[in-house]
């Protein structure tokens, strides 16, 4: 979700409803220490936090408790953030190989326990949560024996997404494998994440599987609106219907103004070619818009492209 879950997209997201907390993109905490050391401006994945409404998580990762300990304190003292939640599950190259983060700290779950319980004293009454993955491998799944090291080490919840790190986002999410974790937590909840991509889905995951919430994440990318639609379902109200190809060309000007303000104009047409890609997906047209929209330069581009290009109802 990095480079996308940004300020302008939560708070679509948010104008939808929905979601019970929402999180930032992952803050890389020895890069956030560099930056206030050089008094540079904080990361651009921490825009928006200060003001934004709550709940709201930040999702930082590392792997020196230390330095993991002193920007959660900073994040809750600073940014009075609601939740402070410790990546364990990037399969990303750049984080696990180069940087020894994310998921390859799966193989070490002592430092996984140091770097919690250090995390969780800096921040305190702030709650601390964890996301992992299943293991480093198919033949590493060690997510039960994971879970009751984040347990013990004092944080507040786990999230858990049902591939392993080798599986990148390939395949299927196994559930079957998260809901084995549920009866070793005697303390805390389990939150399932992984294929979540309709409302019914979401359903679906509550009945069969003894989850005690969910986390949608790539699949809001081109549907900032199913959350809402989940929710309901979940209540056992009607379920939204998806927006118009109208409704969603006005909501795509609509987040390229939000970007607009806070980058200006030159550099939202550039970050606005991975974001209008989203948008349309799955509708006819929207191959052909996304082929124009992924060269913008500028902000006549983008409105010109938009105009010509996105997807319109017959």
């Amino acid at each position: 979700m990095a480079g996308f879950t940004n300020y302008a997209f939560r708070q679509i997201v948010r104008e939808f409803g929905g979601a019970g907390l929402l999180a930032t993109e992952m803050v890389n905490a020895r890069g956030f220490v560099w930056l206030d050391e050089n008094e540079a401006e904080h990361p651009d994945r921490l825009w928006g936090v200060a003001d934004e409404p709550r709940p709201l998580a930040v999702q930082i990762w590392d792997n020196d408790p230390p330095t993991l300990a002193k920007v959660g304190r900073r994040l809750v003292e600073e940014y009075g953030v609601s939740v402070v939640d410790i990546n364990f599950g990037c399969p990303v190259r750049q984080v696990t190989q180069k940087a020894h983060s994310g998921s390859y700290l799966l193989s070490q779950p002592g430092r996984m326990g140091a770097i919690i319980e250090q995390v969780v004293a800096a921040c305190a009454p702030t709650p601390v949560t964890a996301k992992i993955r299943l293991g480093c491998t198919r033949d590493q799944i060690n997510a039960i024996d994971i879970a009751q090291v984040v347990e013990g080490s004092g944080a507040a919840a786990l999230t858990v997404h049902g591939r392993t790190a080798a599986d990148m986002f390939r395949g299927s999410a196994d559930w079957d494998r998260i809901a084995e974790i549920k009866p070793y937590l005697k303390r805390i909840p389990l939150i399932g994440n992984g294929d979540l991509d309709s409302a019914e889905k979401v359903l679906d995951a509550f009945r069969r599987y003894p989850v005690d919430g969910v986390m949608i994440a790539r699949a809001c990318l081109n549907k900032p609106w199913l959350f809402a639609q989940a929710a309901a379902a979940v209540r056992g109200l009607p379920v939204p219907p998806d927006p118009t190809l109208e409704e969603e060309r006005e909501l795509l000007l609509y987040h390229f103004k939000l970007v607009c303000e806070r980058f200006g104009t030159k550099k939202a047409a550039v970050l606005m070619r991975k974001y209008a890609c989203c948008y349309a997906q799955g509708r006819p047209g929207a191959r052909e818009f996304r082929k124009h929209v992924a060269v913008i330069e500028s902000v006549e581009d983008f409105h010109e492209i938009v105009e010509r290009y996105f997807p319109r109802s017959s």
